[in-house]
């Protein structure tokens, strides 16, 4: 059973930045692609970035410029670089993987991420 596991989340203040990191079991060469959804309190979940085993890479139009998600092949490990951060970034951020597009077969416990104004 693949298990993501993330880290990086925390508290930080409108305009700042956070990186958040989630570590796969297995190879991540064996995975179609790798992505990031969020949840805000009352809101459904959504997508926020995936990245494809080719390196190809899609943003939601809210963070486009402002998050990049890139991967470390060697170290299983899929990233997302959050900048400019703001308070409707506030979220619990799943770090998820699978073979579709976008993935969803296989989900972490979440990282929470707070954006004070």
């Amino acid at each position: 059973q693949v298990q993501l596991v993330e880290s990086g989340g925390g508290l930080v203040q409108a305009g700042g930045s956070l990186r958040l990191s989630c570590a796969t079991s297995g190879s991540i060469l064996r995975i179609n692609a790798m992505g990031w959804y969020r949840q805000a309190p009352g809101k459904q979940r959504e997508l926020v970035a995936y990245i494809t085993r080719v390196g190809g890479t899609n943003y939601v139009d809210s963070v486009k410029g402002r998050f990049t998600i890139s991967r470390d092949n060697a170290k299983n490990t899929v990233f997302l670089q959050m900048n400019s951060l703001k308070p409707e970034d506030t979220g619990v951020y799943y770090c998820t993987s699978g073979m579709t597009i976008p993935p969803d077969a296989n989900w972490g416990q979440g990282t929470q991420v707070t954006v004070s104004s």
